[in-house]
């Protein structure tokens, strides 16, 4: 099987403490012996996709098949042609150069359908914030964090909202939900 999980902020993709107050997955009632299919940081929200096939999660875990994953970042500051230039062309973080990535801004409408982040994300009045959404096809440590502030953009809010071809299925955050086999096909994009 495998399964949806909108991961909240300050949840660990593990299901075992690390010693910090946050919250692990042992605590949203999953099925024994699935274990997360990549991670998240604790500082991360969204998709997070667990399962109990071994095979599945080698496929999609495995760099070599460049599954992408579409990030909604919310940013401080606004948002220039030539920020999303060097985001897509690719970013030297701690002397490697990610790989090219897709991205845009996105629209306050957009981003809508987000649940309110709890805690909420830190205001200031003469600081104005951006959304856009990043695709990789890779997954380096804090990458999206680091890729956006090497081009002047600190994130403040990220949020995983795609893996392959399937979409978050809701966004009520710490909901999962076994997934059908349409969109199992969706995930492993086979």
């Amino acid at each position: 099987m495998i399964i949806a999980f909108y991961k909240p902020y300050g949840v660990l993709s593990q299901f075992t403490g690390d010693g910090s107050p946050n919250k692990t997955l042992a605590e949203f009632g999953f099925p024994k012996e699935v274990y997360p299919v990549g991670r998240l940081d604790a500082d991360s929200e969204g998709l997070l996709l667990l399962s109990d096939e071994s095979d599945s999660v080698k496929f999609l875990l495995e760099p070599r098949y460049a599954h992408p994953r579409e990030y909604w970042v919310q940013v401080e500051g606004n948002v220039d042609t030539s920020a999303l230039q060097r985001l897509e062309s690719g970013i030297l973080i701690r002397e490697y150069r990610t790989k090219p990535a897709k991205a845009s801004v996105l629209t306050d409408d957009a981003v809508n359908v987000l649940p309110p982040r709890v805690p909420p994300i830190r205001v200031r009045q003469t600081i104005p914030t951006s959304w856009i959404s990043l695709e990789l096809t890779e997954g380096k440590n804090r990458q999206v964090r680091r890729m956006t502030a090497a081009v002047g953009l600190p994130t403040l809010r990220l949020v995983r909202v795609r893996i392959g071809n399937f979409r978050l299925p809701f966004v009520e955050a710490g909901k999962w939900r076994v997934l059908s086999t349409k969109e199992r096909k969706q995930v492993l994009m086979r």
